[in-house]
């Protein structure tokens, strides 16, 4: 009996803890992708400081000059392609995108929620220099993440974290991120194999 791929896309706003449950899952197995991969090597190859607003520029020309869903396709076509059967899919941030990873049999959309005044705390703590911005930056930052002001082929996170087939509250401890991807994971059917 040949066994599933199962692909686990992640969306929810930055510092939600997409990173933390795509750690998780890469140490039981998980190959791991990032739509923001693409845009980071874009951003490479034009030169250039790459800041958060930069990465979102990039993103949305992307998506402007390739379809809303072009980084969602790209990532489909390599995991099509590639032998692995487990797969984590992470910074799904358009509608569109979440179209095109739903071609792949055995894939789920999972939302990371977080509130904002957690995301912030998170922010300031983890000391990384993008984070480094004042809050009035990382407020603005957010909302345009969530898609205020943004096209509809730009960052979309708030539409997209309405077609989640789950959902992770995360505004608690590791331990209870850990405890609630078990739950998603046991509804999943993953390790039943």
């Amino acid at each position: 009996m040949a066994t599933r791929k199962l692909c686990i896309g992640l969306t929810g706003r930055m510092a939600s803890g997409k990173g933390e449950v795509a750690r998780i899952l890469q140490g039981s197995g998980f190959s791991y992708i990032s739509l923001s991969d693409i845009v980071r090597r874009e951003a490479a190859r034009a030169g250039g400081a790459v800041s958060r607003a930069r990465m979102q520029d990039i993103g949305n020309r992307l998506r402007a000059e390739g379809g809303a869903g072009v980084l969602g396709r790209m990532v489909r076509e390599a995991v099509e392609a590639a032998a692995g059967r487990h797969w984590v899919i992470d910074g799904i941030r358009n509608p569109a995108e979440v179209l095109e990873l739903r071609r792949i049999a055995g894939f789920f959309l999972v939302g990371i929620e977080c509130s904002v005044s957690t995301i912030l705390a998170r922010m300031k703590a983890r000391g990384r220099a993008s984070d480094a911005v004042a809050e009035q930056e990382l407020r603005a930052a957010l909302d345009r993440e969530w898609g205020l002001g943004e096209p509809a082929g730009g960052q979309q996170v708030g539409p997209t974290l309405a077609l989640a087939d789950f959902s992770i509250d995360n505004n608690g401890t590791l331990a209870e991120l850990r405890e609630h991807l078990a739950g998603v994971l046991e509804k999943i059917g993953a390790g039943h194999e």
